[in-house]
């Protein structure tokens, strides 16, 4: 009798522990899909499906979809859709903006609709399904719309900006990126050429783009605003200028205005060959701050002031590759990937919540990786 006992506690034992350690295996083998948009003068044929583990394992899944110079991407507020933007001049003098059915590890061409301008090179959407599309070359702003069935509008308004500044590069309006405010109460687009932040608001009863009150604020002379990321508190956004690699800090006033503050260099002190920044996070936590150094190929890490949201330099992370252009982190931040545009490589780094610091965790190639969307 004693002999049964022991041997039922024995298999009972066995089987929790290897129901623990599957359950183990599950957790660890977690892995967390995201897509690579891309350039397609070269190898690539369009947009990638990758997956990241949670050991900062990095996998090509799959060509997604082919799509012509596929340069950023966004997906809708319920994730059943992706839009792209095609980095391209037609004849008409405009680029297009691309709708897809996610598919399990494919992409499904909804349609496509005119971007508004010339190489369009920015794409975000709203959880009202609104779509704001940056034309680099056009120097404007496309305002169209995703349905619940995933299909574009035509162009509902244009935003054509205007004015130059001091550099070759500004010689013109380039936007470069345009972002819904997470309080939903405003527009914030960014124009590298007319070196401003021009505010906006969206009329939805006549789908129109208007200027607010206050119009626009100017970054210092030949910054070339590129980027930004809000705080989470709401108080703060951080914008990253790519001709002089600078984060300025920009402050939102009780009243709803906007104040610049201080800007900090995303550069150690005595590098001075070429560079240029691109890309700009913020922590969930609003800790840290991370942009993109092309050129000296790093991503630089700040530690925000709980205080006054002023940043200060903790380090630099070499990307072990060359032209960092867009970098994201993993939907649980243990991880931040950077697409690497002129080595052809992504990169996955662990990433410290307590001090910001980035660990190599691997290596994968990617054919002229410009975005990384999770």
């Amino acid at each position: 009798m004693e002999t049964k006992i022991i041997l039922l506690a024995i298999t009972l034992f066995t089987l929790i522990g290897c129901q623990t350690n599957k359950k183990k295996g599950i957790q660890e083998n977690k892995t967390y899909p995201f897509y690579v948009g891309t350039y397609t003068d070269g190898e690539s044929q369009g947009i990638y499906r990758y997956s990241i583990q949670t050991d900062g394992y990095l996998r090509r899944v799959a060509l997604a979809a082919k799509s012509d110079n596929p340069s950023f991407l966004a997906k809708s507020a319920d994730g059943k859709f992706l839009v792209a933007v095609n980095e391209i001049s037609n004849k008409d003098n405009a680029g297009s903006v691309e709708s897809f059915l996610i598919q399990d590890d494919s992409l499904k061409l909804i349609n496509r609709s005119s971007s508004g301008g010339a190489h369009p090179c920015f794409v975000t959407v709203n959880k009202a399904g609104y779509v704001l599309t940056a034309n680099y070359t056009g120097g404007n702003i496309g305002l169209l719309q995703l349905n619940s069935q995933g299909e574009l509008t035509g162009l509902l308004d244009i935003q054509q900006h205007s004015g130059s500044n001091s550099t070759d590069r500004q010689k013109g309006p380039h936007a470069h990126s345009t972002w819904f405010n997470p309080d939903g109460k405003d527009i914030i687009s960014v124009d590298l050429g007319t070196n401003e932040l021009w505010f906006s608001q969206l009329d939805t009863t006549v789908q129109k783009l208007n200027l607010s009150v206050q119009a626009k604020m100017g970054m210092a002379p030949g910054a070339g605003p590129r980027h930004l990321t809000f705080h989470p508190n709401g108080k703060y956004l951080y914008v990253i200028n790519e001709l002089d690699g600078t984060i300025t800090t920009i402050k939102k006033t009780i009243t709803g205005t906007y104040e610049k503050g201080a800007s900090v260099s995303t550069l150690p002190t005595g590098f001075n060959k070429p560079n240029s920044c691109a890309d700009i996070h913020i922590s969930s936590d609003g800790k840290f701050v991370y942009a993109s150094n092309r050129g000296h190929n790093s991503i630089a890490i700040f530690k925000v002031s709980s205080d006054d949201g002023a940043l200060t330099l903790v380090a630099h992370e070499g990307t072990r590759g060359d032209g960092p252009r867009n970098f994201s982190l993993s939907p649980d931040e243990n991880f931040l990937l950077v697409a690497n545009q002129q080595s052809d490589n992504i990169i996955s780094f662990k990433r410290d919540a307590k001090t910001g610091l980035l660990k190599f965790a691997d290596e994968i190639q990617a054919p002229t990786p410009v975005c990384i969307l999770f």
